[in-house]
């Protein structure tokens, strides 16, 4: 490997530990139904994004309650000092993002001695979480102001 791959590989490698987050591989629903819980919770402060999933009446949202509780014990965890921000409100959920999983491949009897295929899919679920920058964090207060004066 070259001085340049390795220095790269290298800075990817810091880059990826200082993430904080939690990873649901092979969850049994298809990819599209998981991604439409996922897109409502993306960039959603934690504690909301809890209610959100919680009060959800999608089956998807049971596992992706249970993977942003395990991604907040990893940031409790990692990040001893920061508890105060989880308080807060300061933390959101950065990026998420569905990839498709292992398939089943199982067989239904059809008319006429014929077989339909039905594919059993699954998914891989990888959700990272991050502090809101301050600049970001006093837009949305405002943001939350106008709306109360309004």
């Amino acid at each position: 490997m070259g001085a340049r791959k390795r220095l790269r590989a290298e800075r990817l490698k810091a880059e990826n530990q200082q993430q904080i987050g939690a990873k649901l591989n092979n969850c049994p629903t298809s990819p599209r139904k998981m991604r439409l819980v996922a897109d409502i919770i993306r960039g959603v402060e934690v504690n909301k994004a809890l209610g959100i999933l919680r009060f959800s009446k999608k089956h998807a949202s049971q596992n992706l309650e249970r993977l942003l509780k395990s991604a907040i014990a990893n940031w409790e965890a990692k990040e001893n000092n920061n508890h105060r921000d989880l308080e807060e409100g300061n933390v959101i959920v950065k990026t998420i993002f569905v990839d498709s999983g292992r398939m089943l491949k199982r067989i239904s009897p059809a008319p006429q001695g014929r077989a339909y295929r039905i594919r059993k899919r699954s998914n891989h679920i990888t959700l990272l979480l991050d502090t809101l920058v301050k600049n970001e964090a006093e837009a949305i207060e405002t943001e939350v102001q106008t709306e109360k004066e309004a």
